[in-house]
C-alpha cells in the first residue's frame, strides 16, 4: 500500500523501507540456526519477519519469547506467522500472542477436497478462527494458492472464500505469484473486493517453468504490482522465493537490493 495507508515508514522519497520477509524463504538455514539467519537478514536489510510453521514449530525451534526478543533486539518486526489450521491451532494461537505478532495466516484449506463446498465449509471455518483470533488481540487471515483461482464448475473458489467470509474478521494475504499462475487478474480483486488484502507475498516466477525466482528475472511486474499498492489498501508484504539457483539468503539479498533500487 501507498501512501497515507502504510505507515510513514514503509515508504521514504519513493522507496521501500520496512521490506518483509516469509521465512520458508529460508527454511534450510533457519532450521541450521534461527538466530544467526535472523542476524543475517537483519543485515541485510529487512526489517518485517513472517515465520511459517516447521518441523520444529512455529519459530524454527525457537520459543514464542525467545522469537519476540530474538527479532526486537536484532530490530526486526515478527509481523506475521504462517500456521495450518488444524490439530494444535489453539497452541499455535496461543503461541502467536506471547510472541506479539499481529497476524495469524492459515497456509492451507482446512477442507479436504476441490469442490465448491469444500471452499465454503473452510470459509465457515475461516470466520470462525477469526474470532478465536480476535479475542486474543490477533488478525486472522488466508494465503491463496494458485489452485484458488482455477474454476469449478464455472465458479472461481477464491471468490467463494471471499464472499463467505467476514470482511471485518478474516483478512487476506494475497500471494501475487500464485495469483497470477492460477490465471486471475490481481487488479480485478483490488477493484472488486476493496480492502480485503492487507498483506502480500512479492514473488517472481519464471517464464519456463512454475518455479520462483529472483526478482526481475521472471515473468511477474514487480514494480507494476508495488504501484497499486495504494488501491489494494496493502499495508506489509513479504518477499517470498521457494527455489533457487545458488543459496536462499544470496537470492534474498539480490531481491532486497532489487526492490531498494525502485522508484515506486
Amino acid at each position: 500500500m501507498l501512501g497515507y495507508y502504510l505507515s510513514p515508514s514503509v515508504w521514504l522519497s519513493g522507496q521501500l523501507e520496512d521490506v518483509g520477509i516469509n521465512l520458508y524463504s529460508v527454511r534450510d538455514p533457519m532450521l541450521a540456526d534461527a538466530r544467526q539467519t535472523l542476524e543475517v537478514l537483519a543485515s541485510i536489510g529487512y526489517k518485517e519477519i513472517e515465520s511459517a510453521n516447521s518441523p520444529k514449530g512455529n519459530y524454527y525451534g525457537l520459543e514464542p519469547k525467545e522469537m519476540k526478543q530474538v527479532t526486537r533486539d536484532l530490530g526486526l518486526t515478527l509481523r506475521s506467522g504462517h500456521i495450518r489450521l488444524s490439530e494444535g491451532w489453539q497452541k499455535s494461537v496461543d503461541e502467536a500472542a506471547e510472541a506479539g505478532q499481529s497476524y495469524i495466516i492459515a497456509a492451507g484449506l482446512p477442507i479436504r477436497g476441490n469442490t465448491i463446498d469444500a471452499y465454503k465449509e473452510s470459509a465457515e471455518l475461516f470466520n470462525r478462527a477469526a474470532e478465536v483470533c480476535k479475542k486474543a488481540g490477533l488478525v486472522f487471515g488466508y494465503h491463496n494458492g494458485a489452485n484458488d483461482f482455477v474454476k469449478l464448475s464455472g465458479t472461481v473458489p477464491y471468490e467463494v472464500l471471499l464472499n463467505n467470509t467476514e470482511p471485518e474478521l478474516v483478512h487476506m494475504e494475497l500471494d501475487l505469484g500464485w495469483l497470477i499462475v492460477g490465471g486471475a487478474d490481481p487488479e480485478y480483486y483490488f477493484e472488486h473486493y476493496p480492502g480485503r488484502f492487507p498483506l502480500w507475498h512479492l514473488k517472481d516466477i519464471k517464464q519456463d517453468k512454475v518455479e520462483s525466482t529472483e526478482f526481475g528475472k521472471g515473468r511477474i511486474d514487480i514494480p507494476g504490482l508495488l504501484k497499486s499498492s495504494k488501491k489494494a489498501k496493502m499495508k506489509y508484504f513479504f518477499v517470498e522465493q521457494e527455489e533457487w539457483e545458488e543459496s536462499p539468503l544470496k537470492s534474498l539479498m539480490y531481491n532486497y537490493q532489487y526492490l531498494k533500487k525502485l522508484d515506486v
